[in-house]
């Protein structure tokens, strides 16, 4: 199974926000969305970083409510890992496992063309293996 395939039954939809935005609202626009981040895109529509709920926790632990009022720009990780839509679901489950990130852009010719999180990945590979379940159960019952 492959990340094409997620996006394929997931959709393509990629929240971003502007890299002036604040703190606050990135917060609110995680909040609104339901998601645990949203990527930053440049003037040219390429990634310049992620804003996750985790980034913006450790924000407040550092610098508390003030850091609201900061640019995401401030906050956000720098350094995105990203993915295509031909890598095996089990290879961007590895890295993101060995990272600890849960959320991974996906780019075709340098444009960000998705985005996957560790549990749409988990969604999928517990569907894949209900798949191999059954048609091992209809093996056998047919042999």
């Amino acid at each position: 199974m492959t990340v094409g395939l997620i996006l394929a039954e997931k959709g393509r939809d990629v929240v971003v926000t502007e890299l002036g935005a604040t703190l606050a609202e990135a917060a609110k626009l995680l909040a609104d969305r339901r998601i645990g981040a949203a990527l930053i895109l440049g003037a040219d529509r390429r990634i310049v970083g992620i804003i996750s709920e985790r980034d913006i926790v450790r924000a407040l632990a550092a610098r508390g409510a003030a850091a609201l009022d900061e640019p995401v720009s401030r906050t956000m990780t720098r350094n995105v890992e990203t993915c295509n839509e031909n890598e095996p679901v089990c290879n961007i489950m590895e890295r993101m496992t060995a990272g600890k990130f849960r959320h991974l852009p996906v780019i075709d010719q340098g444009r960000v063309v998705g985005i996957v999180s560790i549990g749409d990945a988990v969604k999928h590979r517990l569907q894949e293996m209900e798949r191999e379940s059954t048609a091992m159960r209809d093996y056998i019952q047919t042999a």
